[in-house]
């Protein structure tokens, strides 16, 4: 399409634009329109108040979603009730009333569409959509749908022997917001399902979720590519130079990606494990594709790369058993009781409620100290996730207490220094 054709058709929208200002018809349905407008303006907030009111005396989530989606166009639904009674006045009467049909179709459209969207939980995707939707209907409801496309398909360019037009990009950008909406709208709703899934381990959950994710994007591409007119089999040498690009350039990032396939696979770590990596010891929260989530008992969030969990020596306290085993050193003096010094040891760590009772706790003596006789007390926990330093505290002040009530003695080091006085050398 060339600028003189452009031009023309402007200057005959132009022309129609002023003719029909010039109309008293037409004044009276925009003035009718701004008129209502300004009505729902008013009318609004004391309607919304009750509509508040009302709200709040819903129960259930679902239906709650459902209100508040309806109840956030009272706005406009008010505008399209006094626009529509307008309407029907301005028939009945037999006068022309092509501009406030317009006006109720377009916000008919509007409404509906806003409510839609509304319920979807990605507020991002769900206002792509909308907007896409509402201008297409928009253009058809005021008849420039066709002469629209006519004008995007003319605006074209060669690549190669492809011819590209504008009608292809625009069809292609709605294709694939529409397509990727409903692809992650469904793994969304697929994952959630994996996830309660008791039957599944968490790390066949997290699998499944991941190659689900993947394989509905990889479909998404190629069906938007498609639709589009992009003859697919052009990609194949551009994919063989990828493939060789990532082999050289993104070696760490694929070895994390298999990495990661491979922890799952094995089941040898998986969400919820006890783990320690060198320095970091926490819960695994969740697995991703390049890096697996690891918070610590200060809440810090530690992202390990996957290669790291397969190359590096991984101490994993929950991988067949939660039970874990802890030891702590007790010393007493010399002049104690050693067998009933055990037992109270054993009584004191058998009270906390952490504390397994089968496996029961054991205290041996290890050994004859410079200062002390040598204990150890060993017990066992179900819940290393909870922590193991907090236990070992609060069964050595079991300890503490219990030796305290029966008078066992806890030295510590002492050192004896002796003083010799040596007389002065006499001086010549």
């Amino acid at each position: 399409m060339t600028e003189e054709k452009l031009a023309e058709i402007f200057n005959q929208f132009w022309g129609y634009v002023v003719q029909s200002l010039s109309e008293p018809q037409v004044l009276v349905q925009i003035g009718a329109i701004i008129i209502g407008y300004g009505l729902a303006h008013i009318v609004t907030p004391k309607i919304q108040h009750s509509l508040d009111e009302l709200q709040k005396k819903i129960s259930g989530a679902f239906f709650l979603k459902i209100a508040d989606a309806v109840f956030s166009v009272t706005r406009p639904a008010i505008w399209l009730i006094i626009q529509f009674l307008v309407l029907a006045g301005i028939q009945g009467a037999g006068h022309p009333s092509s501009i406030l049909s317009v006006t109720c179709s377009l916000l008919s459209a509007w409404v509906v569409i806003h409510i839609f969207t509304r319920l979807m939980q990605n507020t991002t995707w769900a206002r792509l959509v909308a907007l896409c939707v509402w201008v297409i209907a928009a253009l058809n409801i005021v008849g420039l749908l066709t002469p629209t496309l006519e004008f995007l398909d003319s605006l074209a360019f060669s690549f190669g022997d492809t011819q590209i037009s504008m009608l292809k990009i625009a069809k292609g950008i709605v294709a694939s917001i529409i397509v990727f909406w409903i692809c992650l709208g469904v793994s969304r709703f697929t994952e959630a399902r994996i996830y309660k899934s008791k039957a599944l381990t968490p790390s066949v959950q997290v699998l499944l979720a991941k190659l689900i994710r993947v394989g509905l994007i990889a479909a998404a591409i190629l069906i938007v590519l498609s639709n589009s007119g992009i003859n697919i089999t052009a990609f194949a040498v551009f994919s063989g130079a990828l493939g060789v690009g990532i082999g050289f350039g993104l070696q760490k990032v694929v070895s994390n990606l298999i990495s990661g396939v491979i922890l799952l696979l094995d089941k040898s770590i998986k969400p919820g494990d006890v783990i320690e990596v060198g320095q970091t010891y926490g819960r695994v929260h969740s697995m991703g594709a390049r890096y697996a989530s690891v918070i610590t008992r200060d809440s810090m969030e530690f992202l390990i790369p996957n290669e790291d969990l397969i190359t590096q020596q991984v101490v994993n306290w929950s991988y067949s058993s939660k039970n874990v085993r802890l030891r702590t050193p007790i010393g007493v003096g010399y002049g104690c009781n050693i067998p009933d010094v055990i037992k109270l040891a054993e009584e004191a760590a058998a009270s906390q409620k952490r504390v397994l009772k089968t496996p029961a706790p054991r205290c041996l003596m290890r050994g004859f100290g410079d200062s002390s006789i040598n204990l150890e007390l060993r017990f066992w926990i179900a819940d290393p996730e909870a922590g193991c330093a907090n236990i070992t505290s609060d069964v050595l002040i079991a300890v503490w207490q219990i030796f305290r009530d029966n008078d066992v003695d806890i030295p510590f080091p002492q050192r004896d220094v002796r003083v010799q006085m040596v007389e002065k050398p006499e001086t010549t």
